[in-house]
């Protein structure tokens, strides 16, 4: 069994405090992980300044080039965790174990993270529209029209608290090492696996290890981040949104309630778009905030959701070793019956239908663990309680609304894809400040473009352009 440390800017610390994760299956301990404390975090935070002057020594382009290696090492290699060693196979295994993924889907997302540190030249190009980056570390330069930019690091040590629930968020915090800004982060009670591996591979790569905190432990050492650094991040429930909202110091990424709309021009052709659908539901277990949660439609809602519901509702629980396996577990005691009931009330109110009930029970209970099966549910009216509801499983409601009503009821949306050639709504769509992300055209909703902002653009959250003048120049 692995002894995991907290790592106090490179330096391994073995807490008195410790948490031992278990396979959420069989039960049998996986490692035992030292517990950072709120006194410890703010102490640490004390030297955060240093991160940036450690990084500021290496070029931007030096850093970027030691990210494709990490990535190679990332993806490839057997690499130092805690007191052993953990090959990409052992990666898999531990993170499917502690966090409910099916092994198969772990392996599917090591890509994603290798992809963005491989490609990491491209991504801060597109970021920066095209920035000379020697102009982030001096703090100004010369544009090519021959004008004066600056741009003032807003911190020297980027802050996360992250989730277990779903090991793509990662891909966010990835770029700030080539930013020049340090990284403390503060992993997900039952996935600190992504964090560990990734600042391992970073450092095996070449960069100082001082430059990495990683302190796995309880709220206290969360909020202790958040208070103590200008700039954090931190993955939660609607409340954590709304709590943070308005904070400049704090990005927060909650629900992401993506929608799939079908315009009035193109709804006649639903069937051609089931497969965009289904994968846009239930893609990685329907974890991710980019999962879509909603299909909408002025018409043919019913023919959509008895689709959707035939091709997703017959997939059953398979062992998490299983190659076809295809759902992850609830690993929290009781927490997927509590799930369940929720869901039950709300398919009880008029207008909604559970369009999956033919296909078996929904709930999964096992010893250690429980499932839910994928939930399809065609709403009537864009009113009813379920239309707001998002859960960490392959779960859609499919609603029918009015095409002059989509704006005003859809609300916020991380993600929307809009299949539709109709110009008015397209423009109305681009001008909805409640859109994150904007596909127009027959994009699933999980498919992201890295060379894009994901969330917010991590270069304006860490970076303030200002006015600067210099004599003579």
């Amino acid at each position: 069994m692995l002894n995991i440390p907290v790592l106090r800017w490179g330096e391994p610390y073995e807490s008195l405090e410790v948490d031992e994760i278990k396979h959420f299956y069989t039960g049998e301990p996986i490692a035992k992980v030292s517990q950072a404390n709120g006194g410890i975090v703010k102490r640490d935070m004390t030297k955060a300044w240093k991160c940036r002057d450690i990084l500021r020594q290496f070029p931007i382009s030096d850093l970027i080039a030691k990210l494709k290696v990490a990535a190679d090492l990332y993806e490839t290699a057997t690499l130092p965790m805690g007191d052993g060693q953990q090959s990409p196979e052992d990666f898999v295994k531990q993170q499917s174990s502690t966090t409910g993924l099916p092994e198969v889907l772990c392996r599917a997302n090591i890509p994603k993270n290798s992809f963005v540190l491989r490609n990491m030249d491209k991504i801060m190009d597109c970021l920066t529209r095209g920035l000379d980056l020697n102009i982030l570390t001096k703090g100004w330069g010369l544009e090519h029209r021959g004008v004066i930019v600056s741009y003032q690091c807003q911190a020297p040590v980027l802050g996360a608290v992250l989730p277990s629930n779903s090991p793509g968020v990662h891909t966010l915090w990835l770029p700030v090492i080539p930013l020049q800004v340090g990284l403390a982060l503060k992993p997900g009670s039952q996935e600190p696996w992504t964090a560990y591996r990734i600042v391992s591979a970073f450092t095996q790569a070449g960069i100082p290890k001082e430059v990495f905190g990683l302190y796995p432990g309880g709220h206290d050492a969360g909020g202790a981040l958040l208070e103590a650094l200008d700039r954090s991040m931190i993955f939660g429930s609607a409340q954590t949104v709304e709590k943070y909202k308005g904070n400049p110091r704090v990005q927060a990424h909650g629900p992401g309630f993506s929608k799939i709309i079908l315009g009035d021009d193109e709804v006649d052709n639903w069937e051609q778009h089931i497969d965009l659908m289904a994968e846009s539901i239930a893609t990685n277990s329907g974890r991710g905030c980019i999962n879509a949660s909603g299909v909408w439609a002025s018409r043919h809602t019913e023919e959509i959701a008895k689709a959707l519901a035939e091709k997703l509702g017959p997939i059953e629980v398979l062992p998490p070793d299983s190659p076809n396996s295809k759902l992850a577990a609830f690993t929290v005691p009781g927490q997927g019956k509590s799930v369940w009931n929720v869901i039950e009330q709300d398919l009880k109110e008029s207008g909604v239908k559970d369009m999956t009930s033919f296909y078996g029970e929904r709930l999964v209970e096992r010893e250690l663990c429980s499932y839910l099966r994928p939930v399809i549910a065609h709403s009537n009216s864009p009113d009813t309680g379920i239309v707001k509801k998002e859960y960490m499983f392959p779960f859609a409601t499919v609603v029918k609304c009015p095409e002059d009503q989509l704006l005003k009821k859809m609300g916020y949306t991380l993600v929307c894809t809009a299949i539709t050639k109709n110009e008015k709504l397209i423009n109305q769509l681009s001008d909805a400040t409640y859109i994150d992300r904007l596909n127009i055209g027959p994009i699933p909703t999980t498919r992201l473009n890295w060379l894009q902002p994901h969330e917010g653009s991590i270069i304006d959250f860490l970076y303030r352009s200002r006015a600067y003048q210099v004599a003579g120049v």
